[in-house]
């Protein structure tokens, strides 16, 4: 799919990040999660491929979340990127707040402000709704792509802002020197932890997921869906998840891509700790599929579950430590109160050692989640292993 290429990166942008300062050079020292995003969002809102009332339908969804979570810049932006397109008077309306003529998009409108704050809100019912109201797989999965990356874009930003504003990262700004990286083996191949726990309705065993959607035939993959599967996950074609994602190949492509670099790379945050504000950001969501992943990677990178259990127990009071309170406490609020957020929620990570290219980073694996989850809640559920 070919994409018109925007010369200024929009999180640079809505950041007032330019080459040369600290906070430009801090975010660009991860330059994959950097390029990673900025082409998910060519492709969501600018493939020379999208009809006018795709692109209408898609910075509707992206103001609307934008206005919900803030930071205003970036909502404004959306707005005014809509209002560009002379877009119809239904997504006028909708923008507005009023009920359109469109029943379709004030069915999508209630589903993603349903999403923009509590993503488990949204259920099935929801999700059939927008089939009933006439809308295509492929179109449902892409906007579902689109509601994520807004939901992480926003938390990006607004984590990086905070970040900014709470510590002099001018001369930590270079603290990720580049690391030789370790031979990679993805969590998927490591064995799962020892022991299994069920608190709360939360687990650390495998678990399953089933798409309430049609997902993909196997036998049907073109060659492009075939490779972007292979890059995507190693178990990708045994999973719904990603069969029903690949029904819009080039948005999962990207967004494998941006969930790996921020999760995977070597060097800032360890990767413990990414995986713990993983954990903390999908308990709160209510996302039982994807806090028991990363339960169990946690315990693999850790070798130790007592904050797992303190997370899925009681997350406002978790952390074995005060730097690992700092983390979880920084996940919740970032998860939960984004237009509140500020740089009261990154004194303390800088308080307990950590160092501004791993709160960086610590960021990047709360703010990826907002979309995971939002993936993972309002497009199957969970499916526990039989007893």
């Amino acid at each position: 799919m070919e994409i018109t290429t925007h010369s200024l990166d929009v999180m640079d942008q809505i950041l007032g990040a330019r080459p040369g300062d600290a906070l430009h050079q801090l975010r660009h020292a991860r330059d994959k999660v950097v390029h990673a995003t900025q082409a998910f969002h060519e492709l969501a809102f600018h493939a020379a491929g999208l009809t006018s009332k795709q692109r209408q339908d898609r910075f509707l969804v992206a103001a609307l979340l934008a206005q919900a979570t803030g930071p205003q810049a970036l909502s404004e932006m959306y707005r005014s990127q809509l209002i560009e397109l002379q877009p119809s008077q239904d997504h006028i309306d909708v923008l507005e707040g009023r009920q359109s003529s469109s029943a379709a998009l004030n069915v999508l409108a209630d589903f993603t402000r349903a999403l923009a704050i509590h993503p488990s809100t949204a259920n099935r019912d929801a999700l059939l709704g927008l089939v009933a109201a006439g809308w295509s797989v492929p179109d449902i999965v892409s906007l579902a792509q689109v509601i994520g990356y807004v939901s992480y874009q926003t938390r990006s930003i607004i984590g990086l802002q905070a970040l900014r504003d709470a510590a002099d990262i001018a001369s930590s700004a270079v603290a990720s020197e580049p690391v030789e990286a370790e031979t990679f083996v993805h969590p998927a191949h490591l064995p799962p932890p020892g022991e299994i726990f069920d608190i709360k309705g939360f687990t650390n065993a495998s678990l399953d997921w089933e798409s309430w959607l049609p997902v993909q035939d196997a036998a049907a993959l073109t060659p492009e869906q075939a490779r972007i599967l292979a890059t995507s996950h190693p178990k990708a074609k045994e999973s719904d998840y990603y069969m029903l994602l690949i029904q819009a190949p080039e948005l999962l492509e990207q967004r494998s891509l941006v969930f790996n670099a921020l999760m995977y790379a070597p060097g800032g945050a360890s990767r413990a700790e990414r995986e713990l504000a993983s954990t903390v950001v999908s308990r709160v969501n209510g996302c039982v599929y994807c806090a028991s992943v990363h339960a169990q990677r946690f315990e693999q990178l850790a070798k130790r579950n007592d904050v797992i259990v303190q997370v899925f127990d009681d997350p406002f009071t978790a952390g074995t430590n005060a730097r690992e309170r700092a983390i979880v406490q920084m996940a919740i609020a970032l998860t939960q109160s984004p237009a509140s957020f500020g740089s009261q929620h990154i004194q303390p990570l800088l308080s307990n050692g950590v160092t501004p290219d791993q709160v960086r980073d610590l960021i990047g694996a709360a703010a990826i989640f907002a979309w995971a989850n939002r993936l993972m809640l309002n497009l199957g559920k969970e499916v526990r292993p039989s007893p």
